[in-house]
């Protein structure tokens, strides 16, 4: 099926493991730390950014934890644009993500990209992959969209563009974004056009970057127009640092970084926003945008064990990565205020950067960025890419020529709330929320809106009308999403109060009392009453043995608040195939360790452990070997931390 030459509708097939099912556990404790303190010479608008609009956690999503390592070969719709200069694929089912840019004159691809990306607990609902150009949205982290389908379309503008249009309802801050790309005839650039809009009668902290991987090889260097940056290493303060000059070492050289480490180019507002990488022939990407883009940003996983350990465990088989990004703050430690009824464009512009060598990898940094600035004002004039911005806005709304893909059905659901409640809601013009998107996930939620009896719904939401709707309903079911509304927000009276009144209820389903009795163990625990709280878990666990998500936290929770006999008790019954498989494994040789056990837990490593949901930076498998096998070096395949 094709439409206008520039742009083709096909499948792409990859090597990848299946997501799996959602994690049936509401996550509703705090749980989203604030990982990284402002050091000495950071600026109070800054660090007064990088305190507003923290979240705990990121309810209502469910996390995206049921993949394993187990690669096989799946087709996924896809939307190639072609010109004369390149060729870009993008993958709406998989986040909208651009998987491929390849320059025709040079034959490279621009983008970090491999036929077998490997799911891992990277995102903010765990599940990502490596590679490619990604969009992400709510807050610190890759979006709660990064594996998920958006709404997807061809839209031919009055002006005369075929655009591919991807948006989606993004529930953690309850606004709707969209990106636009298209490839002009001709043009050495591909464009993404982003709108988001705050449909809210209240501000938003809004959160936006836009991130490349990039091939990592030797020569590649990384130039911003900047002298200084604002630097993390995962394991000290965020710092200004000199990134030419930075503990010893240009950090601009992708291969020089020691460890993991960020550099948030810190531009003056004056100067043109862009971020370059250069090969050994002066290819590679060049990142630009209009205006409102603010930040640039470097990341290296570094030379370390645990860097290149990281590299293969996303990419297996496939040559290393680093990233530019792209966004709306100057660091990805902030987030800002977004009014209400606010609505936030921008255009962004990719292509080969095409920079001679001799200056771009020569010592003298200044020469390096002047030059660069030259060939890319020379790649699209400045002027150029600003002046697309009114037309990128006016096409925005531009209804569909052809739907390609639905997203979720949490925009209509949204469309419906507001509507009850007399509240505003965007144009659908452009971006419609169509009612066959709508699942088993919202349809108890739109019942519950048209007055129908709630019994309960395998997702969940927020907002004080959805709970004034269920506490009204007076059965446990509903009973138990005002415990988890409550539970989310960090109301653990509140939370505790209707968990109990759940447990209370004759009629409860099995689920529900399980989910309930681990909610309440969750808030017994955070309040400081392990022992209760440990034999909640329990009581959760054995309520609804099937339920392999909520073994698999008891027993963590038992083994990290000092119950390693629970925790060995509880893993008795785990599961003997299935994702769940090796974080148990895991486990069981942690609590044999902390019960004294060390030479079972030692026996237990040594045969072999693989956690597909293994959390970026994670060191504990390392530790573990360390402390029960001393003396002996810990395995290359276990060493994953970043410093």
């Amino acid at each position: 099926m094709a439409t206008p030459s520039n742009l083709t509708v096909t499948t792409l097939t990859l090597g990848m493991a299946d997501l799996g099912p959602l994690n049936p556990l509401p996550v509703v404790a705090s749980e989203l730390d604030q990982p990284y303190t402002v050091g000495e010479g950071i600026p109070e608008e800054l660090q007064a950014s990088a305190r507003y609009g923290l979240v705990p956690n990121v309810y209502p999503y469910l996390m995206q934890d049921g993949y394993d390592r187990d690669a096989a070969p799946r087709e996924f719709p896809a939307v190639v644009l072609e010109n004369s200069k390149l060729r870009a694929t993008v993958l709406p089912s998989l986040g909208g993500r651009i998987w491929e840019l390849f320059d025709k004159d040079t034959g490279k691809q621009l983008l970090h990209t491999h036929g077998a990306p490997q799911l891992a607990n990277i995102a903010l609902r765990k599940a990502w992959f490596a590679g490619g150009l990604e969009w992400n949205i709510g807050t610190r982290g890759h979006s709660p969209t990064s594996c998920d389908p958006l709404h997807t379309a061809i839209v031919h503008t009055p002006d005369g563009k075929h655009v591919l249009r991807m948006w989606e309802f993004e529930r953690l801050r309850e606004v709707v974004f969209q990106v636009d790309i298209w490839l002009p005839e001709d043009s050495p650039v591909l464009f993404a056009a982003v709108r988001i809009r705050n449909p809210n009668d209240h501000d938003v902290p809004m959160y936006w970057w836009s991130n490349a991987a990039i091939p990592e090889t030797a020569r590649t260097r990384v130039i911003a127009p900047a002298d200084e940056a604002f630097g993390s290493d995962y394991a000290t303060d965020i710092t200004r640092v000199r990134p030419t000059a930075h503990e010893g070492y240009d950090g601009t050289w992708l291969v020089n970084s020691p460890h993991a480490a960020d550099f948030f180019f810190d531009i003056d507002p004056s100067e043109r926003r862009w971020v370059v990488a250069a090969d050994d022939d002066g290819d590679g990407l060049a990142m630009l945008s209009t205006g409102l883009l603010r930040g640039k940003k470097l990341f290296v996983w570094g030379q370390g064990q645990g860097g290149k350990r990281w590299q293969e465990w996303l990419s297996p088989g496939a040559a290393p990565y680093a990233e530019i990004q792209a966004g709306l703050a100057q660091t990805q430690f902030e987030h800002l205020v977004m009014p209400v009824g606010a609505v936030w464009s921008w255009v962004e512009a990719y292509g080969n950067g095409h920079l001679d060598p001799g200056i771009s990898h020569g010592q003298d940094w200044d020469a390096a960025v002047e030059h660069a600035g030259r060939k890319l004002e020379t790649l699209l004039p400045h002027e150029e890419l600003e002046a697309m911005l009114p037309a990128a806005i006016s096409n925005a709304d531009v209804p569909p020529s052809k739907m390609l893909l639905t997203g979720s059905g949490w925009g209509v659901a949204e469309r419906a709330r507001r509507r009850r409640a007399g509240k505003g809601w965007i144009d659908e013009s452009g971006t419609p929320f169509v009612t066959e998107s709508v699942t088993a996930e919202q349809e108890p939620w739109l019942g519950l809106l048209k007055g129908q009896p709630f019994d309960g719904a395998p997702s969940f939401v927020a907002g004080a009308d959805w709970e004034e709707l269920l506490a009204a309903q007076g059965n446990p079911e509903a009973d138990f999403h005002v415990a988890t509304m409550r539970h989310a927000k960090q109301d653990l009276n509140g939370a505790k109060e209707w968990y109990k009144r759940t447990l209370g209820a004759k009629h409860a389903h099995r689920r529900t009392k399980a989910l309930a009795h681990r909610g309440l163990g969750l808030a017994l625990l955070a309040a400081g009453r392990d022992e209760e709280g440990l034999a909640e878990l329990r009581n959760g666990v054995e309520t609804d043995s099937s339920a392999v998500a909520l073994l698999v936290e008891a027993v963590t929770l038992s083994i990290r608040h000092g119950d390693p006999v629970m925790a060995l008790d509880l893993a008795e019954s785990a599961p003997k195939e299935g994702a769940a498989v090796g974080p148990l494994t895991f486990l069981r040789a942690l609590a044999l360790a902390r019960g004294g056990h060390g030479a079972e837990a030692a026996e237990i490593l040594r045969t072999g452990v693989e956690i597909p949901d293994l959390r970026e930076g994670e060191d504990a498998i390392a530790d573990l070997w360390e402390e029960v096998c001393p003396g002996e070096p810990v395995p290359a395949g276990y060493r994953f931390g970043m410093h």
